[in-house]
């Protein structure tokens, strides 16, 4: 599967239609995160099962914000709409195939014991 741009308006729907969905958080500008280009879209051919997106910074700042990204690149790991990873700094695609390995192998009821599930901070949507 190809990697696809994100914006804020389809980041919940993807989070939620996807077990495991990894997120690149990035800028134009960003010297590393044009070298991990290449690295992310490679390592997404690999995995076709899982969906993998690019967050644009710049313009998705809201986006951004909500998670605080500092520095980029960030990856963000979402299994089951849980966030199960988060790093800035460019990974090498052996290690990002490893992490995803460890993804896929993490117990999600024990994950989901002391997770809080992904919140987009829609407030249309409280607890009943």
């Amino acid at each position: 599967m190809s990697v696809q741009d994100l914006t804020t308006a389809e980041f919940d729907s993807t989070v939620t239609d996807h077990e495991i969905v990894v997120v690149d958080f990035w800028a134009p500008w960003c010297g590393p995160c044009k070298g991990f280009a290449p690295v992310f879209e490679q390592v997404s051919e690999d995995h076709a099962d899982i969906k993998f997106v690019k967050v644009n910074t710049d313009e998705e700042q809201a986006l951004s914000s909500h998670f605080q990204v500092r520095s980029i690149p960030t990856l963000m790991v979402f299994r089951e709409q849980v966030l199960v990873f988060e790093q800035a700094g460019a990974l090498p695609r052996g290690a990002l195939n490893d992490l995803i390995g460890q993804v896929r192998a993490l117990d999600m009821a024990e994950v989901k014991r002391g997770a809080v599930p992904y919140d987009s901070g829609d407030e249309s949507q409280s607890a009943q």
